[in-house]
């Protein structure tokens, strides 16, 4: 029979490889799904790899899709790294979005606009998303609570706290009564990077910000310390660093970055606030971290492949009648195929009489 052993010397080339072969496991899966569903499995497969960047406008959307992505998933890479797991980069990208929203509304007076006070309102959103998290640092710095738990919990009071404010104070009072915000001027909208596009600037700080992280975590002492607190939690606290300067460093740094990209979301393709800032996009990232291997530069891959999965699954309904769950589950078998795949790194498969 068959069965897991541990590999004496674990397989450098099967940790590199994990992810890619993931992908195509995946690939695998959800050609089988669409047979058995009555779809060509060539017909489903294109439609969410190769329709989505036939031409420039796919390329433009899927790099909309990637900003969000690859913003938040940089900031998780960081917190995982410091084995600080923040599931509620959710609701950090939500108040963050919330932030730079209320900002604009209070100067938009139709006259202002421009790259300071664009550049005011991003900075909002980055603090909105810092405030966030920082509730959750500040209850487990100071009352040991777990992380998971109230970042996760954290996530739904800011769903409602959205909710709340755009049938509130912030609805558009010539929107009659729908639950959204006045339409911001566009001079407070992040510039298009593209003609003719919906692409915007946010693209280029989201990159920025995977090559800082990376500077940051593999290039300075900081981030030294922050990698060895995680990896090794007792020979950082031999050597004399700090576990406190670590969770928060992380955890700030996670929540403003979901805050830039909530801020990126409302200054960009929606242009104003909304009840649904966000169809996912921090629990995604979560996905995108780890396949990615959690490496600023690695996340960029997987977040294009995530992109992809988003607007496929959007042109999959359109075309071929698929329901509006199929992204989702794409999703979970992506993060399945990666678990398994993972397994192997350690352990290998061996035939015993």
């Amino acid at each position: 029979m068959l069965s897991l052993e541990n590999r004496p010397n674990p397989s450098s080339w099967m940790a590199f490889c994990s992810p890619l072969l993931a992908v195509l496991l995946t690939m695998l899966v959800v050609g089988i799904l669409f047979a058995l569903m009555g779809t060509s499995p060539w017909d489903g497969l294109r439609v969410f790899f190769f329709e989505p960047i036939k031409d420039q406008h796919g390329w433009a959307e899927v790099g909309l899709k990637v900003i969000p992505l690859l913003l938040i998933s940089v900031g998780l890479a960081i917190c995982f790294r410091a084995n600080i797991f923040n599931i509620g980069a959710e609701g950090q990208l939500i108040v963050g979005a919330i932030f730079a929203g209320a900002f604009i509304l209070q100067f938009d007076s139709g006259d202002n606009g421009g790259f300071w006070w664009v550049s005011g309102a991003l900075i909002c959103g980055v603090l909105g998303g810092m405030f966030w998290a920082g509730i959750t640092a500040f209850l487990r710095d100071y009352f040991n609570t777990n992380e998971i738990l109230v970042s996760l919990m954290l996530v739904y009071v800011a769903q409602h706290l959205l909710s709340f404010l755009v049938h509130g104070a912030l609805m558009d009072p010539d929107g009659f009564g729908f639950p959204q915000s006045s339409l911001f001027n566009d001079g407070f909208l992040l510039p298009a990077l593209i003609d003719g596009t919906r692409l915007n600037v946010a693209i280029v700080l989201s990159g920025l910000a995977a090559i800082v992280a990376w500077v940051y975590l593999n290039r300075s002492m900081p981030g030294f310390r922050l990698r060895v607190g995680g990896m090794a939690p007792l020979a950082a606290r031999y050597a004399g660093f700090s576990s406190r300067r670590a969770l928060w460093i992380s955890l700030l740094a996670s929540g403003g970055l979901a805050g830039l990209a909530g801020a990126a979301e409302v200054m960009g393709p929606i242009g104003q606030l909304t009840p649904s800032v966000s169809p996912g996009y921090g629990f995604a990232a979560i996905i995108v971290a780890f396949v990615g291997r959690l490496h600023p530069i690695g996340v960029i891959f997987s977040s294009f492949i995530m992109a992809l999965i988003y607007i496929g699954g959007e042109l999959a309904q359109s075309r071929l009648g698929m329901p509006n769950a199929i992204s989702g589950i794409f999703q979970g078998i992506l993060l399945f195929s990666l678990l398994i795949c993972d397994v192997f790194i350690t352990k290998r498969l061996v035939w015993r009489k």
